[in-house]
């Protein structure tokens, strides 16, 4: 004893299903230039703007800010890389020069790219970098250490309330991008 049961048509629900991938595929696609506008807008971004002029500020030597300076380096990537010192006293307006040294750890020529990060993040654009490695590609030959300046200062106007500073570099492996790039 079989029913007959009509057979219907899933075009509707077809149509559906597609619009609604659809929709998600745009709204993914979309996030990231809408992340980046609301960290603007809101000043959270945590990244530190490129090179800046110096420029004159009135030293505050009443203040002392503690910048620590983190390094990372991608898994994939045989570099050692430190900074010269873990963390140091500051004053803002004054400017200051610290090393960061990175060794290449591999027998062959090597592509890096440092991406930094400062933290509290709303303190970020108080940070302005006159000189850094990280606004180009480094290159590095074989086995080779080398000295890598960052010349910084804090403005003065960063908030009174901020006492300690994070400054964090992370180094990514550019050598096969940077290869194809080049043909």
């Amino acid at each position: 004893m079989e029913k007959d049961v009509p057979q219907k048509s899933h075009g509707r629900l077809v149509g559906i299903i597609l619009v609604v991938a659809g929709l998600m595929f745009g709204l993914g696609f979309a996030m990231a230039p809408f992340y980046d506008a609301v960290c603007e807008y809101f000043g959270i971004s945590g990244r530190v703007k490129e090179a800046s002029a110096e420029k004159a500020f009135a030293v505050d030597t009443s203040r002392e800010i503690t910048l620590e300076f983190v390094t990372m380096v991608n898994e994939k990537m045989p570099l050692e890389f430190r900074a010269e010192m873990p963390k140091m006293a500051i004053h803002p307006g004054q400017y200051y020069t610290v090393k960061f040294y990175a060794k290449n750890l591999s027998n062959k020529k090597l592509v890096g790219q440092a991406i930094p990060s400062i933290a509290p993040v709303w303190a970020a654009s108080h940070l302005q970098k006159t000189e850094c490695f990280c606004f180009s590609a480094q290159e590095f030959e074989p086995g080779v250490e080398r000295a890598m300046p960052v010349r910084f200062v804090i403005d003065p106007a960063v908030q009174a309330d901020v006492r300690d500073m994070t400054l964090s570099y992370t180094f990514f492996d550019i050598t096969e991008k940077n290869q194809t790039s080049q043909k």
